[in-house]
């Protein structure tokens, strides 16, 4: 009798280490990650639940790939430990600025959080838990890797000449006078005609402010026929097209356009920003500066993980 509960004292511990070995999917450093853990990070991904997006894999690859599923959670476990090791702890005070933060960008209010998350299937202390770990994690990032990052000015206008094939970020600003004759003022071969006419006295010598007032029937004509400053992309194309090649004083013509018949006189021409590249600029930064974080993160991480104790069962 004795023998037999001996035994079996010593039999039940082997059975249970022999669980917990088999449901061990990876040690990390001090962490473990079992397969219920992998199971349960499964099932959130299945729900849309909360998930770190940090480590840059989609939902749909981590779903159809159980090794990538599992590298995820161990780059956060690496993560993690850099977070201990560091000391970059998030209080509570700063888990709820952040939430308020969240709620607010999103115009709802703290229930109607709690309730969504209901939905699924996450209560509001794992998603306190989730803010907190995504805080810390981040400051790691800020730390190692962020703050390290410089996009320039140069670094934009290089990656939007690359980006958009023929075109520019450098542009101009011209200054511009004009004679015009105007479309229906006249049958369009008089006009034609008089534009010629205008050419011809440029060519002998008078003054293009001159024969402005002599000839221009611009509705809006200011003296000396200035047309006003335009910057690349602003003005008719083809008013555009004929000033480009002009030096300042230099004049040309006639150029139609739907208004009439136009003689051009480039005033003064200064180098900017090219517009359509100012509106785009901020969205490319985005784009390098993403570009160049996945690069360093993972090098970074790949470092961390050369450093770190890793087991895969």
């Amino acid at each position: 009798m004795k023998i037999l509960i001996v035994f079996c004292i010593s039999l039940t511990p082997l059975a249970a280490f022999s669980e917990v070995i088999e449901g061990v999917a990876a040690i990390v450093n001090n962490s473990i990650i079992t397969k219920i853990d992998l199971a349960k990070y499964r099932q959130q991904l299945k729900q849309g639940s909360i998930v770190d997006d940090l480590f840059g894999n989609s939902t749909e690859d981590l779903l159809k790939n159980d090794k990538l599923l599992l590298k995820q959670l161990m780059d956060e476990k690496i993560v993690d430990s850099e977070v201990k090791k560091q000391s970059l702890f998030v209080t509570m005070e700063r888990v709820e600025q952040e939430i308020n933060s969240i709620q607010s960008r999103n115009a709802i209010s703290r229930e109607q959080l709690k309730e969504a998350l209901k939905k699924e299937g996450t209560s509001f202390s794992e998603y306190q838990n989730f803010i907190k770990h995504r805080l810390e994690r981040q400051a790691v990032i800020e730390k190692a890797i962020t703050s390290k990052i410089k996009i320039s000015d140069d670094d934009v206008m290089s990656y939007y000449e690359s980006k958009y094939k023929n075109s520019s970020a450098k542009g101009f600003e011209f200054k511009i006078a004009h004679i015009l004759l105007r479309q229906g003022k006249r049958s369009d071969q008089e006009q034609q005609k008089r534009a010629l006419e205008v050419i011809s006295k440029l060519k002998s010598g008078e003054s293009f402010e001159s024969l402005a007032g002599q000839y221009s029937e611009d509705p809006n004509y200011n003296e000396g026929g200035l047309l006003g400053e335009f910057k690349t992309g602003e003005f008719l194309k083809p008013l555009e097209e004929a000033i480009i090649p002009l030096s300042p004083g230099e004049w040309t013509g006639p150029v139609k356009t739907k208004l009439g018949y136009h003689v051009l006189k480039l005033l003064g021409r200064k180098a900017i920003a090219d517009p359509s590249f100012l509106a785009k600029k901020e969205m490319l930064r985005g784009e390098l500066y993403q570009k160049a974080f996945i690069k360093q993160f993972q090098f970074w991480l790949e470092q961390k993980r050369q450093e770190a104790f890793i087991k895969v069962n």
